[in-house]
């Protein structure tokens, strides 16, 4: 049973995970750049919806709704201030502008809601489910299958709606699109949007789980969930999903059966064997450029 058990809150944490890494994916695979901002974007949600529920006692529902609408308003806030300026700059440019805004987030966020952690009321407040011997919390249900309709829903998305059909276009050649009539600009605000509105989602579930909210929240999670993206083949949305629970799944088997201090070196350890083994990640693909 513990074994069991513990598979199942891997899952759920490699679910947490995925959805982080599919704001990472989308936005690498249209803007081929890396938002080491989208970890603190994270905390932003979990902050909008902690004080939506408890300062104004607005329902979880709403409060969500409102959280992803905060984070979906930064991060096309932050794409048209930050990213936009450097659509054709280096990319350790960006890379470097990508960090600061990190800083600038966590940061900003110490000076609003200061250093102490704040204890997050969980969203899911259904009783666990207990089948025999085996207590299933109800947040890791909620999280593996918000993660699942999430990642088929931007499957659905991108292989078949319109919008969805530009970003693959972007992501293949922006001049050729663009040629197309396809507005990049606006594509890659989109994205930016959408990726910013999954991590809203993302920190809600996060602090569901792990019910302790400060500045640094989003930080190591989305590290993590970076990992899973390159695991998975960054630029894939399935990659991201599959990226996310096997990396869940790995750490919580070193939590119990090695050691809680060593998860995280092990963690990291997997992704270097992976991108030795398989640099373009488990379901990415190499694609050879033309000079």
């Amino acid at each position: 049973m513990v074994f069991l058990s513990t598979v199942i809150n891997g899952l759920s944490l490699g679910s947490i995970y995925a959805v982080i890494a599919l704001g990472y994916t989308m936005v690498y695979g249209i803007a081929k750049m890396l938002n080491f901002a989208h970890g603190d974007i994270i905390m932003v949600g979990a902050y909008i919806c902690f004080y939506m529920m408890g300062l104004f006692g607005l329902p979880p529902l709403v409060s969500i709704l409102i959280s992803m609408v905060g984070c979906t308003v930064l991060g096309i806030v932050i794409e048209r201030l930050a990213y936009k300026p450097l659509r054709s700059a280096p990319s350790l440019d960006v890379l470097i502008t990508a960090i600061g805004v990190s800083y600038f987030l966590e940061n900003g966020a110490l000076l609003l809601f200061g250093s102490n952690p704040k204890t997050f009321t969980s969203v899911v407040t259904a009783e666990p489910i207990v089948i025999g011997g085996l207590t299933i919390k109800a947040t890791a249900l909620v999280s593996i299958v918000v993660n699942v309709l999430i990642t088929v829903a931007l499957t659905l998305f991108t292989q078949r709606g319109k919008m969805g059909k530009a970003m693959r276009a972007v992501s293949e050649d922006k001049g050729a699109a663009q040629l197309m009539g396809i507005d990049v600009n606006k594509t890659i605000s989109l994205t930016f949007a959408i990726g910013s509105g999954l991590a809203a989602v993302a920190g809600v579930l996060l602090c569901s789980s792990y019910p302790t909210l400060y500045y640094m929240t989003g930080s190591m999670p989305g590290i993590k969930a970076f990992i899973a993206a390159v695991i998975g083949g960054i630029g894939s949305i399935p990659g991201a999903f599959l990226g996310g629970l096997i990396l869940g799944v790995i750490e919580m088997l070193a939590r119990t059966y090695i050691s809680t201090k060593f998860a995280d070196a092990i963690v990291f350890g997997v992704l270097v064997v992976v991108l030795l083994v398989r640099p373009a990640g488990l379901l990415g693909k190499h694609v050879n450029e033309k000079v």
